[in-house]
């Protein structure tokens, strides 16, 4: 009987136009696997899988439902020959275009897309009710952004926004060379974990709309930048005197209470 052999040959194109960097170090992979299960994961859903370094090992996760986002048709395509398993398991869509594919909670992953992290961040905030858990490959400025205190230079919007529903640990960087192709940029792996305690606000909308309008105008003073938010006299309060970016969520979240 002859001896046949079988290679499996790779078949398929980065594209820079989606933002393509496809991770490829094993040992930044059982970093972020173990950091995956610190947590109870029943139903998982990675965002990118790409060509599927990460997806291989989380595929083999015992008694989890697994489900992953991809954009790139010809991504689906390679994956479902890769891994037969993964037939009928793969949405071909943009996560920041579907809704919730769970009825219930479920953890996000992903080595995110840099051209789109900033909205998948926003789009885990619309999901906030089901996502408990996020792991997460950013652009480590992104990254630094998320998890900021104030004070810091890259406190911002997206810190006041993000942490006033997940507390955010920074649990790593990653050096370009850990990827193919290499990015031109650091990245790091963040943690979002649902606070256990809402931030007390006036209303959700009122808080988005204080922080927003505070860091439009980071470089004025609270007291310029919020005159439209505050009665005259509210303003001339000491507090006012500060900058948005020295104002922690609590105080975001007081200051809600005080708005017109």
């Amino acid at each position: 009987m002859p001896f046949v052999l079988l290679i499996f040959v790779q078949m398929y194109t980065l594209k820079k136009s989606l933002g393509q960097h496809f991770l490829k170090d094993d040992a930044i992979i059982a970093k972020i696997m173990d950091a995956l299960q610190h947590y109870p994961v029943e139903r998982l859903l990675e965002v990118g899988p790409g060509a599927g370094a990460l997806t291989s090992s989380l595929i083999k996760l015992p008694g989890v439902s697994f489900l992953a986002v991809e954009l790139d048709k010809e991504k689906v395509e390679y994956l479902e020959k890769k891994y037969p398993e993964l037939k009928g398991k793969i949405i071909t869509a943009s996560i920041l275009d579907i809704q919730p594919p769970f009825t219930e909670n479920f953890t996000l992953i992903g080595n995110f897309p840099y051209n789109i992290s900033s909205q998948i961040l926003f789009k885990v905030l619309d999901w906030k009710e089901q996502v408990p858990v996020v792991i997460g490959m950013f652009q480590k400025e992104v990254a630094e952004r998320a998890a900021s205190a104030p004070g810091s230079k890259a406190y911002g919007v997206l810190s006041a926004l993000v942490q006033a529903y997940y507390d955010v640990t920074y649990l790593f960087e990653v050096p370009p060379e850990a990827f193919n192709p290499p990015p031109k940029v650091m990245s790091a792996v963040i943690r979002l974990t649902r606070r256990k305690t809402p931030l007390a606000v006036k209303s959700e909308r009122a808080y988005w709309v204080l922080v927003k309008t505070a860091f439009n105008q980071r470089r004025k003073t609270l007291r310029n930048a919020l005159k439209a938010q505050f009665e005259p006299a509210v303003l001339e309060e000491a507090m006012f005197s500060k900058r948005a970016e020295q104002l922690s969520i609590d105080e975001f979240a007081a200051l809600t209470y005080r708005m017109k």
